[in-house]
């Protein structure tokens, strides 16, 4: 499957959720956010949302400091 992610073209394995691909990316499961073709996926629906080949995904990781 072919997904562009932040910009870049990816092959990655046949995944079905935004759940599944954060975790194949190692995501950590807080301070992350990921849009979907335009729209944030809230959190509490990255298991029940889908994703497929051609899709567009922003993923945005928080970064603490001073």
């Amino acid at each position: 499957m072919q997904l562009t992610i932040n910009g870049e073209a990816r092959d990655i394995p046949q995944l079905d959720t935004v759940f599944a691909l954060a975790s194949w990316l190692q995501l950590p499961s807080f301070g992350s956010a990921i849009e979907l073709n335009g729209k944030v996926i809230k959190k509490s629906d990255h298991r029940t949302t889908s994703i497929k080949d051609g899709d567009r995904l922003e993923i945005v990781r928080l970064v603490g400091g001073g």
